[in-house]
């Protein structure tokens, strides 16, 4: 890209935001495709309500 001069400066922010990108994607993809699942589905899953019935159907409690 000879027409197109940067300077240092612009190009360590230029990396630094490709680096932060990356860094959000590998750890925000995932929880947010299991988040979409969770809220978009039908019927939803509760999770939290089944591991409360499975453990007061053993007799413990949950605190």
């Amino acid at each position: 890209m000879a027409w197109l001069q940067l300077s240092e400066e612009t190009k360590e922010r230029i990396t630094r935001i490709i680096d932060f990108s990356r860094i959000a994607v590998n750890y925000g993809y995932l929880p947010l495709i299991i988040y979409l699942g969770y809220t978009r589905s039908n019927p939803r899953p509760s999770l939290i309500r089944y591991d409360f019935l499975a453990l007061s159907r053993r007799g413990r409690s949950m605190v």
